[in-house]
Formats: structure tokens, sequence, C-alpha cells
């Protein structure tokens, strides 16, 4: 004969309870959809009439509760079929017709659930080994433990809806976001990664694979996103532009990124915005006045200065600014950084240069052929250009700038000295540097 599936039937309604990190943080309780008979209309009207005119329930995510759709829901018709209704049927003047059994799940229970109840939940979480989790079960009360009333754990769902409890039918919201930010991201952490966006008109591409490639050195897995393509960990993945907002999110999206290089052209930033909200270090490396953007309106010198501020603005508060000191219009773009400021420039006497250092600050310059950083009155030496690697061909106009940009953003992300001078020294690649 043929096999027969036996289950225990388990009285009580249905619950979700949503754990994270292995304590509960929200519950919910879902209720019967029923209508009640007036001997003159059908189920369907009754459905429309009785709960669909819920203001609770609608089509989108805004709503806690769904409406009820015979011709959508095939578990409804198969629910009046079990009773002997179609949706055509008119049950008699005050019969009561079951017409949803699960789906209603938006009544916030949590202050009701009881202490074994959510060990119990916590517990089949671990099991199956989530830390996110929604476990359904079923029980008369949740106020009381499971075994006292033949209640039980039917499911365990490793992605759990929130909207339920963010936005319950009846009851309390609960901030269930929030416990997720809290368990993934400790007390201390931010949830970042060191996120370098470097802007202007010239250089951009060198500086950027520049940082990138001194940030790898370091031992960090590198997403970089430029004019000569995109990479990950120093393999390019894709050959074409990819200075876009699209590329940058494919770094961003990809878990092993422990830090990121976006480049950033000022028809990039105009047309789809930066990729990221807020970045550790922002370089602007120059600004050509020619480069204008007529097809979005950008047609003198302080437009195009508005739009390159964007990556100054979005410096974080303990990230910085790294700024073409040599150019005034970039240099001007100080006081609007949230951050420090490390200005570069190939002279010590270029623009504020000087007395950025009197007041403390950073920057980086050429003193004769020596690479030098300073802080206030501290000084160190890093390299001699004779001494930079090939691939860089210094002899080209803007190389040796782009060489102190990128220095000056490896200094500003606290790269070692040493790592610098020798990163610098035996790069053998940083492309063509044409955008």
């Amino acid at each position: 004969g043929s096999e027969v599936l036996v289950e225990r039937f388990i009285p009580g309604d249905e619950h979700r309870l949503l754990v994270v990190g292995g304590r509960l943080v929200a519950a919910a309780r879902g209720e019967l959809a029923i209508v009640t008979g007036d001997g003159v209309s059908t189920v369907e009207q009754l459905i429309n009439s009785q709960i669909n005119t819920d203001p609770r329930r609608g089509t989108t995510e805004d709503f806690p509760l769904n409406l009820v759709l015979i011709d959508e829901d095939p578990a409804v018709r198969l629910e009046l079929k079990r009773q002997g209704y179609e949706p055509e049927s008119v049950p008699e003047q005050g019969k009561q017709v079951l017409v949803q059994r699960n789906g209603n799940v938006a009544f916030d229970v949590t202050d009701k659930v009881h202490p074994e109840v959510a060990a119990v939940a916590s517990l089949a979480a671990r099991v199956v080994g989530l830390d996110i989790a929604g476990v359904d079960l079923v029980a008369e009360d949740i106020s009381r433990p499971l075994e006292a009333q033949g209640g039980a754990i039917v499911e365990v769902n490793a992605g759990p809806g929130l909207l339920m409890h963010l936005k319950p039918a009846n009851g309390e919201a609960r901030p269930v976001g929030q416990a997720i930010v809290d368990h993934l991201f400790g007390a201390e952490e931010s949830g970042r990664i060191p996120v370098v966006g470097v802007a202007g008109t010239k250089g951009k591409t060198m500086v950027a694979r520049l940082i990138a490639r001194l940030l790898t050195l370091q031992g960090n897995y590198v997403g970089l996103a430029c004019s000569e393509g995109l990479f990950f960990n120093e393999r390019r993945i894709r050959k074409t532009d990819s200075t876009g907002w699209e590329s940058a999110q494919r770094i961003f999206l990809n878990r092993a990124v422990e830090a990121a290089v976006v480049e950033n052209s000022c028809r990039t930033m105009l047309a789809e915005g930066l990729a990221y909200d807020r970045c550790q270090v922002g370089v602007v490396t120059n600004l050509d006045r020619a480069a204008t953007l007529p097809e979005y309106y950008v047609e003198t010198e302080e437009q195009l200065r508005n739009v390159v501020r964007t990556q100054v603005d979005v410096v974080l508060p303990e990230g910085a600014a790294v700024l073409n000191a040599a150019d005034a219009q970039v240099a001007g773009l100080a006081e609007l950084c949230d951050g420090e400021v490390v200005f570069f420039a190939s002279s010590q006497d270029a623009g504020p240069i000087a007395a950025h250092l009197a007041h403390g600050g950073r920057a980086v310059f050429l003193r004769g052929e020596q690479i030098m950083f300073a802080h206030g009155k501290e000084e160190t030496a890093v390299s001699q250009l004779a001494d930079v690697a090939l691939a860089i061909d210094i002899t080209q106009p803007g190389h040796v700038e782009n060489v102190l940009a990128a220095v000056a953003a490896a200094w500003a992300l606290d790269l070692p000295v040493d790592l610098i001078r020798d990163g610098i020294e035996a790069v053998d690649d940083v492309g063509a540097d044409k955008k």
C-alpha cells in the first residue's frame, strides 16, 4: 500500500518570534481571518466588506496585513472548499466561515512571551546554526511554557521578515533593525571599511591605483573602481571604464573587501552621485578651469568647484581630505572638511602649507628631490625621486604630484612610512593615467 504521513495536531495560534544573537527581540501573533454570514452576501462579498476594508490591509509593504484575494490565493479556496463553500456561496445569517488560517501574523506580543518560550526559540535558532532567525511556533497562550499547553515549534526561517515587528497591526513597534545592526557590529565598531575617494580633473586614475597598491601591500583585500577597470585585490575583472556608481557598489557588496578605492569623475558625480555616504579619505588632485560640463550646465570655475567639493563634503570627522595646495581652488576646499586636512604640493612654499604646518597640520612636499612628510615641526624623509619606480615615470607632467597625492592619502590612512616608501619604489603598474 501507499505510505501515509501522520502529523500531530497542535492547537493554538501561529506566532513568529524573532531571535537575534541568541536572544528574543520581538514576537508577533497571528489571528484567523473569519467572516460572518448575513444570509444575503456571497463569501467573496463578505471578505471584501468585512476583511479587506480593514485599513491595516493593503497590497504594499506599507501595510502590516495583506488583502485576502480569493482568485490569487489557492490556500483560501482550499480552506473554503474544506468547509463546503465556494466564493459565490451565501452563508446563512450568523454563520462564521473561516477564510484564512495563517498569513495574519502582525499583532505584537513581545512583552507577553514566557521566558521559557524565548529560551526554546533561541535554542532552535542556535541548533540550526542561525544567529538571526524567525521561529514559527503554535501555542494557545504565549505567556505559558510550550510543554504545559502542547505547543510546538513548527519552522525556523533563515530570512525572517521584519515588517510585522516594525509596523504591527496592533501593539508596540519594535526596533528590530537596530537590534540586528547592534548584533552584527559591536559597540566600538562602525561597520565601515576604509574608503578612499579620488576626485579632480587630471591624475585621478594613477592616484587611485597607487593608493590601492599601497593598501594591498599592507595586507588588505582591496577593491578598486577606476577609469581603467574594476579590480579586486589587483585582479582586473572588468576592463571598461568603471568610475560609475554601479561599479563602486559591486565593491561594497563584496564581503571580502577590506578597503575600497573609488575614482570619481565630475560627470559621474553629477549624473549618479557618489556610491558611498562617507569616506575615510577624500583626495582632490586638481581643478582644470577648462574642463566644464555644459551638458550639466556646469560652465564656470565656481560651478566646477561646487561639483568637486562633494568629495570633501563626505569625509568623516575622523578622516582626512588630501588637497593640492598648489591649486588655490582645491586648497580652498579645506574649510569644508569635517575631518583633518593633509596638503600636498611639489614645493613647500605652495599656498597654505606654511600656515597649515604652523598650526600643527600635515603636509607632503618635495625638498629638492626628496619626498617629505611634515607634521607641524616634525619632518620625515620618505624617498628620493630618483628611487621612485620606473613604472610611474616621474618625467611626465603631473606624475610627481600624483605620487605626492597618493602617498599623502596613504599617510592619512596611517600606513607605515616604510611600507609607503617600499610601495612607490617597487610598484610595477600604475595604469595609463589618461583620465
